[in-house]
């Protein structure tokens, strides 16, 4: 098997448990695009057990919680899409008016060049891993 989540981490390490991980992707032009990786090589959702499913789902909605308290982003994008890499994992995008697609999806025709203000990106892994210890 040659799954590129089974073989690195998928980006910079945040938080892990036994079960899942959430690292921030190195993704230009999207400071604080997260990745919710689950780490047993699993195709589908439907494939978890019901409180692997649920379990997966808090850690996605924790992050995007953090990402709303921590960068305030216009909106917050969740994706599960899977058609390159076959395994279980959630990307958690923040979306703002300036950043190189908006409106449009992260994956359609670029609108502008990368955004150029600054985030805290501590800030928001000090609140992804506060908001994660309390699942």
């Amino acid at each position: 098997m040659n799954c590129e989540l089974c073989t690195t981490p998928g980006g910079t390490f945040l938080w892990e448990d036994p079960r899942c991980r959430v690292v921030q992707a190195d993704e230009p032009g999207y400071p604080g695009f997260c990745r919710v990786i689950w780490k047993s090589h699993v195709r589908e959702m439907t494939d978890l057990s019901l409180a692997d499913r649920l379990h997966c789902m808090n850690v996605v909605f924790a992050v995007e919680r953090a990402m709303r308290d921590a960068l305030s982003p216009a909106k917050i994008n969740l994706a599960s899409l899977g058609n390159f890499v076959a395994h279980v994992h959630w990307h958690v995008i923040p979306r703002f008016t300036d950043d190189p697609h908006f409106p449009q999806p992260v994956w359609a025709t670029r609108q502008r060049d990368n955004r150029t203000a600054p985030l805290n990106l501590g800030a928001l892994a000090e609140k992804i891993c506060a908001e994660l210890m309390q699942l």
